[in-house]
């Protein structure tokens, strides 16, 4: 986990620039996705051509566990408390003995929790 340390250390850099008031939710939100993307482009051709490098995945990670922390902050979410609560409900819907070496299985809860019957989705 990151440490409480390297937290405020990211708190105080964007506050030494004066950030915060750009920092909304809604402009945090699409830092996330824009890094998530850049991120993903480390990826884009493999295995037809080598990734950028482990390197480069790192930054464009520590990019996206930035802008998450800085979300969590506007949100005033507590991080472990919102990532405990979410994996709670994620075990309850995915069940360990259900879904274990069974990709059909999740298939259908996935599609099920959102009110899609699996017979209806088109392989």
């Amino acid at each position: 986990m990151i440490s409480d340390e390297t937290i405020a250390m990211i708190r105080a850099f964007v506050a030494e620039r004066g950030w915060e008031p750009f920092h909304t939710p809604e402009n945090l939100a699409k830092s996330i996705s824009i890094e998530a993307a850049e991120l993903l482009e480390c990826y884009q051709w493999a295995p037809q051509m080598p990734p950028l490098g482990d390197d480069h995945a790192k930054d464009e990670l520590a990019d996206v566990l930035m802008y998450c922390i800085m979300m969590a902050d506007a949100l005033h979410a507590d991080m472990d408390g919102i990532v405990r609560s979410k994996l709670e409900r994620t075990a309850r819907k995915y069940p360990a003995k259900a879904v274990r070496d069974r990709p059909d299985e999740a298939i259908a809860r996935h599609w099920l929790a959102r009110g899609v019957r699996p017979d209806d989705v088109e392989r």
